[in-house]
């Protein structure tokens, strides 16, 4: 087996015009990147795949093969899917699920959410007007299947594990570290998203791999066998760390101003498993319990810079005196509103009859 690796680059960037050209370390990005792969000495080939001559005169010192892919590619799978074809016996793609119906908009489906679970045949998005960037990763998994019909694409949940670029689970991890014992939630936090541990997705797509015959052309949901709610997610976190927690439920908008935890927002998006499970023989290599113990010991190890790159692309800012104005003043309203109405309305038992004795049309309850 050879190793080959393909660097996508286009020039029709519109957060940074000419992102490829752009100088770093003296070169062009896209030559700094080349020389870097080269360096590593892990590749019996590179392969540059761009839609742009300049880009690809800028690797022209390189040992580089360039390939000049098609203009029309909206992402790097797509060039390197096209660069592929012919190159390798199997094409294993790995993206996203935010390419069904209503993952991104709720309110497009009747009645509003995500079935639980979600297959791999429900709706996609069907067009870009409908959500862009679904529609975005649904034409890139067209495209791969289009390349290469034998392919296996993975949609992948939200990963984690040590070296994640936005850990979740630190948002909690560090609260905890930092002696808070009480932890706001949305909706008593029973969100319920599909998560994955990097061991166990990388598990799955070896299954693919060992598996061509039964995987080829299939797309397969993927995520952990067993998957936790918010709380539960939580108090694994606090039992880890041998900590206390009171979890605090707040209605969603209010806990969303003060910790940004939830993926699914005030719906579940929870994938269905069956198929991979019954097709590829899928079972955690980690349960998840203890692959989320591994991921807290590791950040408790490797904490990220408090205020640093990785806390900002979280976007929690951890302000514990609004956390505690919150809380205080939501539970103070409760107690408030617990006074309102009738406290002793409505049915204080089931309204099923239950007769203790032979003959009798209704019981003591006049049931």
């Amino acid at each position: 087996m050879r190793a080959l690796c393909v660097i996508p680059a286009r020039i029709g960037s519109t957060r940074l015009p000419n992102k490829p050209l752009q100088p770093i370390g003296g070169r062009p990005l896209v030559a700094f990147v080349a020389q870097r792969v080269l360096g590593f000495g892990l590749f019996r080939e590179v392969v540059l795949a761009t839609d742009n001559v300049a880009i690809a005169n800028a690797v022209q010192d390189l040992d580089v093969e360039v390939v000049l892919t098609a203009a029309t590619h909206r992402c790097g799978t797509e060039r390197v899917a096209e660069v592929m074809a012919g190159r390798a016996g199997r094409f294993v793609a790995v993206g996203g699920f935010a390419t069904y119906r209503g993952f991104i908009r709720p309110e497009d489906l009747k009645p509003s959410g995500l079935p639980v679970p979600v297959p791999e045949d429900f709706p996609l998005v069907a067009n870009e007007a409908e959500q862009r960037f679904s529609w975005l990763m649904v034409r890139t998994e067209q495209a791969v299947m289009e390349a290469h019909p034998t392919a296996a694409l993975f949609r992948y949940p939200y990963v984690y594990g040590p070296h994640q670029l936005v850990p979740r689970e630190w948002s909690v991890i560090r609260r905890l570290l930092d002696g808070r014992r009480r932890i706001i939630v949305p909706d008593a936090g029973l969100a319920l998203a599909t998560h994955g541990y990097a061991e166990n997705l990388a598990h799955a797509v070896l299954l693919a791999v060992d598996q061509p015959e039964a995987s080829a052309g299939q797309i397969y949901n993927c995520g952990d066998d067993r998957q936790l709610s918010l709380a539960q997610i939580i108090e694994l976190i606090a039992h880890t760390l041998d900590r206390e927690v009171e979890i605090v439920d707040l209605p969603g908008p209010l806990a969303r101003r003060a910790m940004p935890l939830v993926l699914a927002g005030a719906h579940h998006t929870l994938l269905d498993l069956t198929k991979i499970r019954r097709q590829l023989g899928y079972r955690d290599v980690v349960p998840a319990d203890e692959a989320l113990a591994r991921t807290v010991r590791w950040y408790v190890e490797h904490p990220p810079v408090r205020g640093g790159e990785i806390e900002e692309r979280l976007g929690d800012p951890f302000d514990y005196a609004l956390e505690d104005r919150l809380m205080d003043r939501f539970q103070a309203a409760m107690v408030e509103l617990e006074g309102i109405g009738d406290r002793h309305g409505g049915l204080q038992h089931h309204p099923y009859p239950h007769p203790n004795e032979a003959g009798l049309r209704r019981d003591h309850r006049n049931r």
